[in-house]
């Protein structure tokens, strides 16, 4: 019999860090008072040495060699220099131009690792452990969000590769079997842990690619929807009292979640609900309305967000900062374009992607870490691919001609982590980290293929024109 997983409160995760801040405070203060005003200034002068006057993060290897882990010997460019600056359009290395070949032998190789990946009731994911530390998940509700969510994941990859496979529709069609099934058991699993909204976005997601892609007949749309509905109605009930949504609460553990947003939650949701209100599925206006309010409280002039609201009197706190907002920053600026946010310019979009590619090594370092946040900038292992898909959908916002170099830098990373079976991962979480690792990178390498190209993945409704340059 397989030992039990410890299960742990994530150290760095949201919570964790709420929780040290709060324990800490009066040992740092006795520690103060005791040091006195030498230590105090001391301690002034380093902090002022540690953050740049442009709000900046060396990368690892430059610390010691001044050279780019990425880009090789990239010239300076203005964004690197000023992070307020986004009058320009970045200037890309140069590279290859992308073999699309090799991309769709990636593709068909994680789609294969997908078919065979799949649990027998048509869903993707295990709560089994092989390892004795996990990321707190109370049983067994909060497995119940992961398999829901990692199944969505799944389903929408299928479909959006347009692979004729064997295996591929039948895989599709158990998946949304399955999501008919299940999708009711899924909600909050213990008054702390909320990790169900990532199943009622993801589910969404998917959802609406088996309205558009799979469905046959009018009959099988409308129940699609009715399960849409559903989905969203249970994000109306989780959102979080000051708006938006996240996925624990250590405050009050009320009815109405009591913890402040996060904002890549808000973003992963927000995109979610604007897919939902493109097939003519109502929204709660009120929903939208906080949750984009809740996100831009959290944006900073730079355009890095910060992990969560609770954090708005640490702005520099390393996961704030450029380095430890890579991930993030793709999503939200996503999520507020779609919506109609016109500060989200192509030149914004742009500038960012080109920061993920020549600063990867930050997002990367936390890469198949086991703790969550352990890296530099407080960076967790699991936001890897879920960085690099959102900033597919940010390339996708970009007019047509300007979007193959951005796609060619893209698939360079995502095409060197690829592992023999086929699969991608970047964080060991129970059963569900290659599942969901490679739904989201050939979900990303879809988009890296030309829009033209036979098999490319569709764009989002009206996202290249949602923003200005």
């Amino acid at each position: 019999m397989p030992m039990r997983a410890k299960q742990t409160m994530n150290p760095g995760s949201a919570g964790w860090m709420r929780a040290s801040r709060k324990q800490g405070r009066w040992s740092t203060a006795l520690w103060l008072a005791v040091c006195g005003l030498f230590f105090m200034g001391l301690g002034a002068v380093v902090c002022r040495a540690q953050v740049p006057a442009t709000d900046q993060d060396p990368l690892p290897q430059q610390q010691e060699s001044g050279q780019d882990p990425v880009a090789g010997d990239v010239e300076r460019q203005p964004i690197l220099d000023d992070a307020f600056d986004f009058t320009l359009a970045p200037e890309l290395p140069p590279i290859e131009p992308l073999d699309e070949a090799v991309v769709r032998a990636a593709i068909d190789k994680g789609i294969a690792f997908l078919l065979g990946n799949q649990n027998s009731d048509g869903s993707w994911g295990t709560h089994d452990a092989q390892r004795p530390f996990q990321i707190y998940a109370p049983i067994p509700g909060a497995h119940h969000g992961f398999r829901a969510a990692v199944t969505g994941m799944v389903v929408s990859a299928l479909i959006e590769s347009g692979s004729t496979a064997e295996g591929v529709r039948p895989a599709i069609d158990r998946g949304y079997q399955w999501m008919k099934e299940n999708l009711h058991r899924v909600r909050r699993a213990t008054g702390d842990t909320m990790y169900n909204v990532w199943a009622h976005a993801y589910c969404t997601q998917a959802l609406v690619r088996l309205h558009n892609q799979i469905a046959t007949d009018d009959a099988q749309r409308g129940e699609i929807k009715a399960l849409i509905v559903k989905q969203l109605d249970m994000l109306d009930r989780y959102e979080s009292v000051d708006g938006g949504w996240g996925y624990y609460d250590f405050e009050h553990r009320l009815r109405k979640p009591t913890s402040s947003s996060t904002s890549f939650v808000n973003a992963t949701c927000l995109i979610a609900l604007y897919e939902a209100k493109q097939i003519g599925v109502a929204i709660n206006q009120k929903t939208l309305d906080r949750a984009v309010a809740a996100t831009l409280r959290q944006q900073k002039p730079d355009f890095t967000y910060l992990y969560g609201e609770y954090l708005d009197d640490e702005p520099v706190m390393g996961i704030n900062r450029p380095a430890g907002s890579l991930g993030r920053s793709q999503a939200c600026n996503a999520a507020l374009r779609l919506w109609g946010d016109g500060k989200i310019t192509d030149n914004v979009l742009k500038n960012w992607l080109y920061r993920l590619y020549v600063r990867n090594d930050w997002l990367g370092i936390g890469r198949k870490r086991p703790v969550p946040h352990e890296a530099w900038f407080q960076v967790a292992g699991y936001f890897y691919y879920y960085g690099h898909y959102y900033a597919a959908l940010c390339v996708e916002m970009l007019p047509a001609a300007d979007q193959p170099p951005y796609q060619a830098h893209l698939a360079k990373i995502i095409l060197q982590y690829q592992e023999k079976d086929g699969s991608w991962w970047d964080y060991p979480m129970y059963g569900y980290h290659k599942p969901y690792g490679t739904a989201y990178a050939v979900m990303t390498l879809q988009r890296c293929l030309p829009a033209d190209a036979p098999g490319a993945a569709e764009g989002l409704p009206g996202s290249a024109e949602s923003g200005s340059k």
